[in-house]
């Protein structure tokens, strides 16, 4: 490790984080980088980096202190170091392992297409994880937004982020239009129209189960309900639909005894309401359309009942299933009317990096809006917490900006390191902040009786609520 990076000394007084044998060891004193972020970065990590070091003090009276290290992205890189992101920043983020930033901007006229894509692509982040849930006093668009309570977990370097596209009307965009036309289509009444930009869409066996592997273990170390698969299988059949099934081959053979996928979960229940029921009766009850399949597929079906009756019956049956974590998959477009009328429903949802992209800030419009909503990239010894909004430039140095996504993200991480005393302080005052109705310009003005604070005036009051904790 580097005792300097980007000409900046590492703090007095910290030390690095750790990472063996699939777990991190977390000193006392972790010195951990930050990005400030572009735009409203400044004042919301400002306030935020306020609001942390109260919670830490607070939790453990000295016991433990973050060492903040700067490290540089986005414009103040451009501006310092003459590119948008240094080499000496990756570095210390890798070296380091946990790292938080606010948001940055997407450089324009070419070079790195996201900076945030570029991080998690460069570290492996392959897990983004969303936490969507609801703050008493936050102003919400429906009803019961507190009916809403998932973790989304979205596979973060494939799908169409992977960056593979031509633009239309380039020698390269033709060459492939004109390979798909000539040779893969050939034969077919299929045809890419010669105008055409062309995107190419790779989801991996390896990305999607490490991917649902992440997600279920987190539903069984969190006493979760349910994982759901979320994906547009019906019509990309041979990639978000292997997604779905690759997905149900994790739960099924890494972790066997702990889950239940759906349709066994009919099986099984079926038989225990009915104990003489033949197979081709159950089968019949979980596939309603069976008499007009073909013979091939009522066997097929027949073989697959039968098979999950004598392979999982004793260790399943009797009601045990009941107390398994459920494995259930949603087509994505369906998904999204329900996180609406049965958001109870759902619990952890696991996606491919586009859907992942949506439901994620659809789901957070409900509890609030990305001002609120927290999020990590994580991979396997390296995380990065961060703002899931944008840098709303217009609204720099300006001391108005909601802070609240970087600030539970900063919860997120201190939970992810094990602190969970400073993660609840922050989030219980914060909550209570907003309930007593103090609150920056976005709440403020769908809140009848409201006061409207400054960023920092928010971060005083959290943290004043915080000390007075009891």
């Amino acid at each position: 490790m580097q005792k300097s990076y980007n000409g900046l000394s590492l703090p007095q007084g910290g030390e690095a984080i750790q990472y063996a044998g699939g777990k991190y060891q977390v000193p006392d004193h972790p010195i951990i980088p930050f990005i400030e972020g572009d735009g409203t970065g400044r004042d919301i990590w400002q306030a935020s980096r306020r609001v942390f070091d109260a919670a830490v003090e607070k939790a453990y009276g000295g016991r433990r202190s973050v060492k903040w290290f700067e490290i540089f992205a986005g414009e103040k890189a451009f501006q310092q170091f003459a590119t948008w992101l240094p080499d000496d920043s990756v570095s210390a983020a890798r070296d380091l392992r946990i790292s938080i930033k606010g948001p940055l901007t997407t450089p324009v006229g070419g070079g790195i297409r996201s900076l945030n894509v570029a991080l998690r692509q460069i570290l492996d982040l392959y897990t983004c994880v969303r936490p969507v849930k609801y703050y008493q006093g936050v102003p919400s668009p429906v009803k019961h937004p507190e009916k809403l309570n998932v973790v989304i977990f979205r596979e973060n370097t494939e799908d169409v982020y992977a960056g593979i596209e031509f633009k239309q009307g380039t020698p390269e965009a033709k060459k492939i239009i004109d390979f798909l036309n000539d040779d893969m289509l050939k034969g077919t009444k299929k045809r890419i129209r010669e105008d055409s930009g062309v995107g190419i869409k790779p989801i991996s066996i390896t990305g999607t189960k490490r991917l649902v592997r992440y997600a279920i273990k987190y539903a069984l170390e969190n006493g979760r309900k349910s994982v759901t698969l979320m994906h547009k299988g019906n019509i990309q059949k041979f990639t978000e639909g292997a997604f779905r099934e690759w997905g149900y081959e994790v739960a099924t053979q890494e972790f066997r005894q702990q889950t239940v996928t759906e349709t066994e979960s009919w099986i099984l229940g079926n038989l225990e309401a009915n104990p003489k029921l033949t197979v081709e009766e159950n089968a019949a009850l979980i596939e309603p359309g069976l008499a007009f399949g073909s013979d091939d597929f009522r066997a097929e079906l027949y073989r697959s009942v039968k098979g999950v009756i004598d392979s999982i019956g004793e260790t399943h049956g009797k009601g045990k299933w009941k107390q398994k974590l459920l494995i259930n998959d949603r087509i994505a477009d369906s998904i999204f009317q329900q996180v609406v009328t049965r958001p109870d429903e759902y619990s952890v949802l696991a996606a491919p990096n586009l859907n992942g992209d949506y439901i994620s800030d659809a789901c957070a419009a409900q509890v609030g809006g990305l001002g609120i909503a927290p999020g990590a990239n994580v991979g396997d010894g390296y995380a990065v917490f961060e703002a899931t909004h944008g840098t709303a430039p217009k609204y720099a140095d300006k001391d108005v900006i909601n802070p609240g996504s970087v600030m539970l993200s900063g919860a997120m991480m201190f939970e992810f390191l094990g602190w969970s005393e400073a993660a609840k302080l922050i989030e219980t005052a914060l909550e209570k902040t907003i309930l007593q109705k103090y609150v920056t310009y976005d709440f403020e003005r769908q809140m009848p009786g409201a006061t409207k604070a400054k960023t920092s005036e928010f971060a005083t009051r959290i943290i004043e609520n915080m000390a007075s904790a009891g």
